[in-house]
């Protein structure tokens, strides 16, 4: 039986899309994606899925069983896909080349290209989208990034907002593709791409939890690498487990620098909470918790941070536990604070 329900796209069912990320915050987690995303019960199979007409894409397990293709291309605007694992392949699991798309409660894991020595981008979901949502998924263990635009720097992609998500990585439990058991596969959970000449692309990250990000096959491996022409704002995050929480980098070249606000997050037990390199400008950093396990705050390179540059409202954060339970806007306000 189809799980596909195509829709006629009026003013009101637009504005609805548009609100979505807003929609059923009290049934998500404080930090990090809900239990049991994905798939549910006899969920339709297939090896790869492409969506072309508007339209609710929902319960499918796309298997692609280590094909070195796409295994989901969004190509067309007003889509919803939701309540789906997508896994198994040696390219991207999800591409978005249109406007108007929301994924939702889908599991994304194992894309794996290449091997640890010699490795090869396979990401999570990507491609150039015009506005993107993407609320309560988990995401894991890609030989790229769990998220990355746009890989080709072949034109503007528009605004992407990400709200309580799961991005990680760790030891394979078995040989995979071109990986073998014990290894960590990838670069990073978030990494941006934009060229200057093209509209300032919009970032935002909303109670997401990021862990893992360490002893992969690349040096500064990161949860976050932002850079080059987009404006980024990540608000009520938890970081642990990472080499690099926040790699943040500024330039004047063809690529341009990131524009970052960062604001109520938490970071723990990382090598470096803050990497800023080459200038990036008008960074603003606003009550950053910094948890046990934090060998050193701020490691600047390329001459780290430039004009505008605020850190205020720095804290010792609590056990780990309390505030990925409350998450750190809410464990802030409970103390007095601002969050």
């Amino acid at each position: 039986m189809s799980r596909v329900r195509p829709v006629v796209f009026t003013t009101t069912t637009l504005s609805c899309l548009a609100l979505c990320a807003f929609l059923q915050a009290d049934d998500l987690p404080a930090v990090g994606s809900a239990a049991g995303v994905g798939a549910g019960k006899e969920p339709i199979r297939v090896r790869r899925l492409q969506v072309t007409a508007p339209g609710t894409y929902e319960n499918y397990l796309v298997d692609g069983q280590w094909i070195q293709r796409n295994l989901v291309k969004i190509s067309a605007g007003q889509v919803v896909l939701k309540n789906s694992e997508i896994r198994n392949g040696r390219h991207n699991a999800v591409t978005v080349y249109a406007g108007d798309v929301l994924i939702e409660g889908c599991r994304i894991h194992h894309l794996l290209a290449g091997s640890f020595e010699k490795q090869k981008d396979a990401h999570g979901i990507t491609g150039r989208p015009g506005k993107l949502v993407i609320r309560n998924c988990e995401i894991y263990q890609v030989s790229g990034d769990c998220l990355q635009f746009d890989p080709g720097r072949g034109g503007a992609w528009g605004s992407v907002l990400v709200e309580n998500c799961t991005f990680w990585t760790g030891p394979l439990s078995t040989d995979a593709s071109g990986f073998r058991r014990g290894q960590v596969p990838g670069e990073n959970a978030v990494d941006t791409k934009q060229l200057a000449r093209n509209p300032r692309s919009k970032l935002t990250l909303r109670r997401c939890l990021f862990r893992g990000w360490r002893r992969g096959p690349i040096t500064n491996m990161a949860a976050l690498n932002l850079k080059e022409n987009i404006s980024a704002k990540i608000e009520d995050c938890v970081f642990i487990d990472n080499e690099i929480s926040f790699r943040l980098r500024g330039g004047i070249s063809e690529r341009g620098g990131a524009l970052v606000e960062i604001a109520d997050c938490a970071v723990y037990r990382s090598a470096v909470a803050l990497r800023l390199e080459d200038g990036i400008r008008d960074l603003r950093v606003r009550r950053l918790g910094i948890g046990a396990g934090v060998e050193r705050e701020i490691q600047r390179a390329g001459g780290g941070p430039g004009k505008g540059y605020l850190f205020e409202g720095r804290y010792e954060a609590p056990a780990f536990r309390e505030v990925f339970g409350k998450g750190p806007a809410a464990w802030l306000r409970r103390q007095g604070g601002e969050g």
